[in-house]
């Protein structure tokens, strides 16, 4: 073959290959990629994969480890996703050539009587254009109905590359060792496959299984998805339940109070017209201390938070707990109440789990503080622990990170010896800017008082 076209198959073909690969696995990925680092990721991988034999599983194995080298380092993506997406990647450009070559070796047999020279470079080029318009054509279809970087789980991902690579191996295996040992020449010396309509047939199997491997892998994140909303849900109604609660006790007690004003009222009116004031400053303070319990231990801003937090914090401190709440909300807040519950509550209840499972005499307290920053809400709970078990995340943690995902937000977890701090971060770009000024002169007298 001469050098010319030695030279158009490896090094400017290979390019293009390597460059439409890494093009689309950071399109996968979501990530945006300058193109100098495209163009030295082609030049790099043409001059490795030229000293590998074509179509062998090495080249694949080098291609897919390129590709995870630069998903990782230039890409910033997280190795597990990053490991499907090159295979997934590599396996479509794989199997798009095989589908045309074998496609071109069955038009091939019916041009004998040409010349062999002229038409074997003719469908060289035709069967490199088509077969890069193959998979693009293929590519573009995952992007299109099966791109889900942002909701891809992890644990999932073996489950969906085992059958990936093996798509690979058995096309390999059959092209390679079955039909590579049954091929005919014609009276000019050129070979093709006297089998090639069934290896396009297993080719395009291989295809269409990986799609339907992806079809199914979607299916499974949006029944993840909704199983996870369901769980949001429940602890929802959980929480609304609690807060309805809380509301009818408060009522009963302001209905008592307000029942029997009027009695206290004419007790302290009396004392004094009898001159007996100590007594009616005493009973007035009784009366206070009424008036107390009646009272949210922690004003936020937001009545519904206003009950939760205050029932929570009651029971921290009945427990003898030291509890402290620094936090203000803005409302109206484009972050339902029924969210903020969902986060205090499952926050709460699990750092008063922590609390009471501390050894006698050591300390135990509970933090909750908040800020506002631009178009951000921080949430932090800090409380004391003993340092075990707290390794793995159950149902509460779990929606916590629900909601927070909600908002386009984050949650994170930071244990440094016996402090536990749970932060909870959501976006509320329409929150007003009266709402931040009102929330930083609060921490600013809160922490005056500290």
């Amino acid at each position: 073959m001469p050098d010319y076209i030695d030279f158009f198959n490896i090094y400017i073909m290979g390019s293009i290959q390597i460059l439409m690969g890494f093009y689309f696995l950071s399109r996968f990925m979501k990530k945006k990629v300058k193109c100098l680092y495209f163009f030295l990721f082609s030049a790099t991988g043409s001059v490795i994969i030229s000293v590998i034999p074509a179509g062998s599983i090495l080249e694949f194995g080098v291609f897919v480890l390129l590709l995870i080298i630069n998903g990782i380092f230039i890409c910033d993506g997280d190795r597990e996703t990053v490991i499907l997406y090159a295979a997934l990647t590599a396996e479509i450009m794989q199997l798009s050539y095989g589908m045309i070559n074998s496609l071109l070796t069955i038009l091939y047999s019916w041009m004998r009587s040409f010349d062999h020279k002229l038409s074997g470079i003719v469908f060289m080029v035709l069967g490199n254009v088509s077969s890069c318009l193959l998979a693009v054509f293929c590519y573009w279809l995952l992007l299109r109905y099966f791109s889900f970087y942002d909701r891809i789980k992890k644990k999932y991902v073996l489950m969906i590359l085992t059958p990936i690579v093996m798509i690979f191996f058995m096309e390999q295996y059959i092209s390679s060792i079955i039909y590579g040992n049954l091929n005919i020449a014609d009276e000019s010396g050129a070979t093709w496959y006297k089998n090639h309509v069934q290896l396009l047939i297993i080719q395009f199997l291989g295809m269409v299984s990986l799609f339907c491997i992806m079809f199914a892998y979607k299916k499974l994140l949006e029944n993840f998805h909704l199983s996870t909303e369901l769980s949001l849900l429940e602890q929802q109604e959980y929480s609304l339940n609690q807060y309805v609660d809380e509301v009818k006790a408060r009522y009963e007690k302001t209905k008592s109070f307000r029942h029997d004003i009027k009695n206290h009222i004419s007790v302290v009116k009396e004392l004094l017209q009898r001159g007996k004031s100590e007594q009616a400053l005493n009973y007035i303070g009784d009366m206070e201390s009424m008036t107390v319990e009646l009272s949210f231990p922690c004003s936020t801003n937001n009545p519904v938070v206003d009950m939760l937090v205050g029932n929570k914090l009651g029971i921290a401190g009945s427990l003898g707990i030291d509890v402290h709440c620094s936090l203000l909300l803005p409302y109206p807040c484009p972050v339902r109440d029924i969210d903020f519950c969902v986060i205090l509550s499952n926050a709460l209840d699990n750092a008063i789990h922590a609390c009471q499972h501390m050894d006698y005499g050591k300390e135990k307290y509970i933090r909750v503080t908040g800020r506002i920053q631009g178009d951000f809400i921080l949430l932090e709970v800090e409380n004391s622990f003993q340092g075990e078990n707290l390794s793995r995340r159950g149902t509460g943690l779990s929606n916590i990170e629900a909601v927070a995902e909600k908002y386009h937000g984050a949650m994170s977890i930071k244990k440094e010896g016996a402090i536990f701090l749970l932060s909870i971060l959501l976006i509320i770009p329409q929150h007003s800017d009266s709402s931040s000024q009102q929330f930083d002169s609060f921490d600013t007298a809160g922490s005056r008082k500290r």
